[in-house]
Order: structure tokens, then sequence, then C-alpha cells
């Protein structure tokens, strides 16, 4: 593998990395720090329905994906930093605003308003990764700040009990508040504009539409968008019932966040294996076997369970649950990078339009199959089922039929550029 640059566009690579994974892990803190918090919340609002509660996830979710296509168009025409700054700053402020919410109503309009700013967080991040790396060097880049964005899904959880030990979820969206800010501040002393100049498209109606037609019209980008979408949503419904599944079915107390984060480091060290081997392996061997593996998991999940009257056994739930889990290191990263790949002259519209079929699609897809919860894993199994054979019939398509089927990477791993016309 070839070795790491030492700085990019004047910033130590090793900060630039470090920043784009915090960028980044302001959403994964903004869902995971809640998880613990669900039942605290329907208990203070009086929710009549429990499953309720799991739209403070979906809202946010949903206004972060359904945003990604405005701060995509807006990032190619006047740079990365004004437009993540500005993103921030919405986040920032509806943290705190949250904080005095009164009703279940108000918690979740600024919830949804909270994601519409982390929205930013997601297109540019991936943007400027784009900028700066492309091919197998992209993957292996965006695997290392999966690997530190990782952390957050182990933290945030426990991080979000601890502050129900001593509050409730008011206080929660103080230590949200304060991350956000501090990334924001990070940002704006230390983050170069990545954006070529030339790269820069004029805010027309037409430049945008060509630009969306590019990354639609891709076969490859468009099918592993989908792919990831489908992959998402297992991701999000899991994230949905985590709660109920380790509390209510399994009779677990607070201690349920360590098992919770059980499954995220091992997530972690699958993404940390990834930027080690991709550049050996290939993209889509990684990520087709570990796809095929998935499916493979979650079929056995679902016969195990309807075996044992819809509850398997907690000693062979966590175990498999932790494997699938492993199997996102391979999928997520790899999927996202072979997306962007051919659209390197658009990388900021580009982004947009991906994250928000893969986020906005994977949140509803997750929150039907989340608010389906009856008090057993069949319907959390089944969906899983169902969204990883539409995510390996989504990868087929996008391959032509082959999977494993692996291309060459221009040889420096620089930006591929593909022009409208040549798109697929």
């Amino acid at each position: 593998m070839s070795s790491a640059p030492k700085t990019v566009r004047g910033i130590p690579y090793w900060e630039l990395v470090t920043l784009i994974a915090c960028i980044m892990a302001l959403n994964a803190a903004a869902i995971d720090i809640f998880i613990p918090a669900l039942t605290n919340i329907t208990q203070t609002l009086q929710l009549a329905n429990p499953n309720h509660a799991q739209f403070v996830i979906t809202s946010y979710v949903l206004g972060f994906g359904a945003s990604q296509i405005l701060y995509g168009t807006l990032s190619d025409r006047f740079g990365r930093r004004p437009v993540l700054l500005f993103g921030l700053g919405v986040y920032v402020l509806a943290s705190v605003a949250a904080v005095f919410s009164t009703t279940f109503g108000m918690l979740l309009a600024l919830r949804a308003i909270q994601g519409v700013g982390a929205a930013a967080t997601r297109v540019i991040a991936v943007s400027v990764v784009r900028d700066c790396f492309g091919g197998a060097r992209m993957a292996s880049v965006m695997s290392l700040v999966m690997m530190i964005f990782m952390a957050i899904p182990v933290i945030a959880p426990n991080l979000g009990q601890v502050v129900l030990l001593f509050g409730d979820w008011h206080e929660i969206f103080i230590a949200v508040a304060a991350f956000g800010a501090f990334v924001m501040l990070w940002t704006l002393i230390r983050l170069p504009e990545t954006q070529h100049p030339e790269d820069r498209l004029p805010l027309t109606a037409t430049r945008v539409l060509q630009a969306f037609r590019v990354v639609v019209t891709n076969r490859m980008a468009f099918g592993y968008t989908l792919a990831t979408a489908l992959v998402f949503g297992v991701l999000f419904a899991f994230v949905n019932q985590a709660e109920q599944v380790y509390v209510s079915v399994y009779g677990l107390g607070p201690e349920f966040t360590l098992y919770f984060s059980a499954g995220a480091i091992f997530m972690a060290v699958a993404s940390f294996s990834n930027s080690r081997l991709v550049e050996r392996f290939g993209m889509r061997h990684l990520s087709h076997a570990a796809l095929c593996i998935f499916l493979a998991l979650n079929l056995l999940h679902l016969a195990i369970a309807l075996m044992n009257g819809g509850v398997p056994p907690f000693a062979v739930y966590l175990p498999m649950t932790i494997v699938s889990l492993c199997m996102f290191g391979f999928i997520g990263t790899n999927f996202n990078a072979l997306a962007m790949d051919p659209l390197g002259h658009v990388a900021g519209t580009a982004s947009s339009v991906l994250g928000f079929m893969q986020t906005f699609g994977g949140g509803v897809l997750g929150g039907i199959i989340g608010y389906m919860y009856d008090g057993t894993l069949i319907p959390l199994l089944t969906g899983y089922v169902l969204l990883s054979l539409g995510a390996i019939a989504c990868t087929l398509a996008a391959e032509k039929g082959k999977l494993f089927n692996e291309r060459r990477s221009p040889p420096d791993g620089g930006p591929r550029v593909v022009e409208p016309a040549a798109a697929e």
C-alpha cells in the first residue's frame, strides 16, 4: 500500500482525517446519544405509544437526508468552507433550542432542523475527501475516517446514559451543542478550501439539472447508491429498535449501552481492516463478499428466531448482530466510494444526491421496520433479509450481473472525471 502524504492542501494528513471524522461524527452523536433516552422522552412527554419515541431518531434522519441536495449544489458554487460553517451553525442553534422543547411536536421539529444543519457535515466531508483523493486511496481515507468516526457510537450511548443519571434528555442536547460548537471552531480555524476553482459550477437550473442527470444516469453510481440506501435501512432499523430489543425483549437495564457499544467497536475494527486491505484486494472483492455474508447471516438469524418463538437466545442474538455490524465496515465506505468514483467533477452535487438517496431512503425504510416492533425480533429480522436481498440485486445491476469483477483505478489514485456524455 502506498504511503500517505504528510500534508494535504496545507493541513497535516492526520489532522485532515481526524477533522473530517469529527465533522461526520456530529451526525452519529446526534443519533446514538439519544438511544438510551427514548424511554425517558416517552415518560416526560407522556407519549401514548412507546414506538412513537423512535420518531426522535427518524425525524432527525429525514431532515438530514432531505436537505443534502441543497448543500451539495451550494458547495459546488460557493466552495466547501462557507457552506459547512453555515450548516454547523444551524446544527448548534437547533441543539440549543431543543433544550427548551415543551411538546413532542416541537421536539421533532427541532430535531428535523438539527438534521438539516448536520446534512452539511456529511456532504462537505465526503466532498473534501473526493477533492483531495480518488480511487482506492479515497476508499482507504474514508475507511480511516470511519474508524475514528465509529468511536462515537461506542462513546455516545454510554455518555447519554451517564447524563440520564444526573438529568434527563434536555441535558443531552446541551452536550450535543457543545460538541458541535467545538467542531465548528476547529473547522473555522484549520480547514482550508479544497475545491479547485475550475470546478466551481454556476448556480443555474441548467447546470444543476445536468449534474443531477450525471449522477442518476450513471449506472454504477446509481446502483451502488440504491444498494447503500438498503443497507443503511438495516442499520437505522437496528438503531431505532436497539433500546426496545435490549431492554424490553432481553430484560437488560441501563447497561444495555455496553452491548450496543460492543457492536460499534467491532464495526470500527472492520472499518480499520478495510482501510488496510482495500488497496490490496480491491473495493469490489471486499464489499461484495461482505454483502453476501451479511445476507447469509440475516437469513440464518431469522430462521433461528422463527424456531424460538420470535426471540432467539441472547447468546445467539448478540454475536450474530456484532458480526453483521462488522460487515458494514466493508460495505458502507466501499459502496460509497464506488458510487462517487466516476463523479469527481461534480463531487458536491454527487455527494448530496447520493447522500439524499442513501440517508433519506435508509431512514424511511429503517423507520418503517422499527415501527413494526411487536415485542419479538421477527419484523426486524424479516426487514433485514428483504433489504439485504434488495442490496444484492442493486449491486448486480450496477456491475452488469457480475460480482467480484474488480476494475483498476488510475495508477496514482487520482480523480476519475466522467463528463455527462460519457456517463453510463
